[in-house]
């Protein structure tokens, strides 16, 4: 039989060499393809998923009342919290974030990604504040304590405290509004508006006055906003734990005697002059309700929002016959207390002579 030569072999392999060749060309250009897409994929998934949100300056990141998509967006932008503002519209399209903003102080984290982000911000799990109030004098210092650390305007916030009309349905008027602050710690959302601040601070104020706490005021013939207003002049009074209950029943010995107070604190107040280091003759005509030299008994209301170790203090103030207080010349921040007028004088004078040594030495010093 006739062999064909070598190359005719190779003349029958040819088409099926070349359909090989391009195979090899198909797998080449398929994986390409692929590599493409995975790095595509690879980028949109970090764009989305990945680390690529930064923290604000101040770590919290706010939302207006009434903010649109839009604006957030741009603040997000402005902040550099995100860096594209295409990937996060992709992003807050597929959550459907862009259909609605919830407005509040939101705790972005660095390296969240844009989809924990949208989903934060969507969902309004916002970061609480915690609002500390301690000692406070005027519904100024309220309103500014509120209107610093919540969203509320403070011109809004000062309106609606100095309104009888908005504070009646919290039984308070505007000389009994602070008696609705119990110092301590409260948590509110930043959005947060005024009427719901007084009603939680309403909540807390009754929670404080339990059964046991009301009792003790019944059983002095005061009302709980009365102990509350003479706890705040003890709390002017003083810092010394151990005086607070004797001076209560200083100013509740002279109440029950039909005497003025007297109480020097009160004169600051009515005054608004918080500065003042001596009280001098000719402030104690200064006209005012809260005058307690010219007007019989309490102030129509507090002059402070005193601390529950003080409030407790007048509760559970000691019986005894004390009419006059002064502090005591080893400014010691302790007081000197007696009944009898002769006795207080002679204190008074003691305690006057040293401190006017005092000055002397602090100027003969400069």
């Amino acid at each position: 039989m006739e062999t064909l030569p070598d190359c005719a072999g190779f003349l029958i392999l040819y088409p099926f060499i070349k359909s090989l060749d391009q195979l090899i060309v198909l797998k080449k250009i398929l994986l390409i393809l692929f590599l493409v897409l995975l790095i595509v994929g690879g980028y949109c998934a970090w764009m989305i998923a990945g680390p690529t949100v930064h923290a604000p300056e101040k770590k919290y990141f706010y939302i207006p009342t009434g903010s649109s998509y839009a604006s957030v967006r741009q603040k997000l932008l402005n902040q550099q919290i995100v860096s594209s503002p295409f990937w996060f519209d992709k992003t807050a399209k597929y959550a459907a974030f862009d259909e609605g903003v919830r407005a509040g102080r939101y705790e972005i984290t660095e390296g969240m990604s844009n989809i924990n982000l949208v989903r934060l911000l969507k969902a309004g799990r916002q970061s609480a504040v915690n609002l500390v109030i301690t000692k406070l004098r005027t519904i100024d210092d309220l309103a500014g304590k509120i209107s610093s650390n919540l969203e509320a305007d403070s011109v809004e916030t000062a309106s609606f405290l100095y309104s009888n009309d908005s504070l009646a349905k919290f039984g308070v008027d505007t000389n009994t509004v602070m008696t609705l602050v119990i110092p301590n710690s409260y948590r509110f959302y930043w959005n947060t508006n005024v009427a719901s601040v007084l009603k939680k601070l309403k909540n807390e104020k009754e929670k404080f006055w339990n059964d046991e706490r009301k009792s003790q005021a019944r059983n002095l013939g005061l009302t709980n906003s009365e102990v509350y207003t003479l706890a705040s002049i003890v709390e002017e009074e003083t810092n010394k734990a151990d005086d607070k209950g004797k001076i209560a029943s200083v100013y509740y010995n002279r109440i029950n005697k039909g005497m003025r107070l007297a109480a020097d604190p009160t004169i600051k107040f009515a005054m608004k002059n918080f500065g003042l280091k001596r009280i001098y003759h000719k402030y104690l005509t200064y006209p005012s309700p809260y005058n307690t030299y010219q007007n019989a008994g309490l102030p129509p209301g507090p002059i402070c929002t005193p601390s529950i170790k003080t409030i407790d203090a007048v509760l559970h103030m000691p019986s005894t016959t004390y009419i006059f207080f002064v502090a005591r010349s080893d400014f010691s921040g302790y007081s000197d207390f007696s009944d009898d007028y002769r006795q207080h004088l002679v204190y008074a004078k003691s305690y006057q002579q040293a401190l006017d040594s005092l000055i002397k030495a602090r100027q003969a010093s400069q």
